[in-house]
């Protein structure tokens, strides 16, 4: 919890913003919105699709207000394709998206905005946050990368500061992506890793492997047909979590095989802890929630997203995780690799840089709200 010293007449009102990427940016920013509502700050939940659904059933006393849609899908597996086939939608969308914030901030009152990857929201009459691990994007065209990067620096200068979710130094996850920092961007200030997960004692295992889906469609449905697949062919107990909010599904495909359309945190965080082995999409978040919790887990990046697929390649081999492609996925080969390593324990981070981030912001949010 932060300083009660900030205690005022009227506590300031945040607008917390996650991109509706697959599910990892919105459920980065649950740790977040935990720690300011412990602080007696108002929160105002905004985004679309899954990820808004999220945030609404995991806090479903805050107001969940609606942004627009970057609808974005991954159908190639070309990074450079996709984007470039749904630029000017997306753009159409940022424009909208800022129109839209300025209007929040207005009709809200709203003091603060800390946004996680959505660039049109921010405000000129409210500190504008940008929260994002990508400081620097990788594309494999060194021309393309480097007008890339001149587009997203020019997009994070819109926002007051930069919140990256990492270490600053030894033990960055990251790598590359933030590290060094790039020069002309607004303050950079690292916050540690987020996670809505905490680390578990020993418990008893009751799945051999938990597949947690993930990202847009098509590519999520393409990765649960795939393993699913295999998984059927093998003795092993499974748990499909298919990501989905919006529906409230449970079966069992077969004697081995469960299948749930959604799980909240805490459940998810069980079913994590009481699996031998997880399966997952190399996001980011999911990347801070395994170390969090200090899981092995068999890796498979979304196809043609350089991102995943350079944090996957860069952690490949480490003895806790393991890459394969999804063009390529051999299920039992990468489980038997994994059950031959050693078991890890969560990382040791750094939890009070958010802590400290918030203690110095928040206090420019009460002295702009009249406090």
């Amino acid at each position: 919890m932060l300083s009660p010293r900030h205690t005022v007449a009227r506590p300031p009102k945040i607008l917390l913003a996650p991109l509706n990427w697959g599910l990892g940016h919105a459920s980065r920013c649950i740790p977040i919105i935990r720690t300011l509502l412990e602080s007696r700050v108002e929160v105002v939940l905004a985004s679309d699709g899954e990820a808004l659904d999220l945030l609404r059933a995991e806090f479903p006393e805050l107001t969940a207000l609606e942004l627009p849609s970057y609808r974005i899908r991954y159908t190639h597996h070309n990074m450079v394709r996709n984007m470039a086939w749904q630029l000017p939608r997306i753009i159409r969308a940022v424009r909208a998206e800022q129109v839209a914030t300025e209007r929040l901030v207005q009709q809200h009152g709203i003091d603060g905005i800390i946004s996680d990857n959505r660039y049109g929201c921010f405000s000129r009459n409210a500190s504008s946050v940008i929260m994002t691990h990508q400081l620097r994007v990788k594309v494999n065209n060194p021309a393309l990368e480097y007008a890339a990067n001149l587009v997203l620096r020019k997009a994070l200068r819109q926002f007051n500061e930069v919140w990256t979710p990492d270490l600053p130094g030894e033990g960055a996850l990251s790598g590359v992506l933030s590290h060094p920092v790039p020069p002309g961007l607004p303050p950079v200030r690292f916050i540690g890793h987020l996670s809505r997960f905490q680390p578990q004692p020993e418990t008893h295992t009751e799945y051999d492997v938990a597949v947690v889906l993930s990202g847009p469609e098509p590519q999520r449905t393409y990765l649960e047909q795939i393993l699913l697949e295999q998984a059927l062919q093998m003795p092993l107990k499974f748990m499909f979590v298919q990501g989905k909010p919006k529906t409230k599904t449970h079966q069992f495909v077969s004697e081995n095989i469960e299948m749930t359309s959604f799980l909240t945190s805490e459940r998810l965080e069980q079913l994590m802890a009481s699996s031998r082995v997880i399966v997952c999409r190399s996001g980011y978040s999911s990347l801070m929630d395994l170390k969090k919790i200090g899981k092995q887990a068999l890796l498979i990046p979304t196809p043609g997203q350089t991102e995943q697929e350079y944090l996957a390649a860069k952690l490949h081999g480490s003895g806790q995780f393991m890459m394969q492609q999804q063009t390529s996925i051999n299920l039992q080969a990468g489980l038997k690799w994994l059950e031959n390593m050693p078991n890890y324990a969560p990382a040791s981070t750094d939890e009070n840089l958010l802590e400290v981030a918030l203690e110095d912001w928040l206090p420019r949010q009460y002295r702009a709200s009249g406090g």
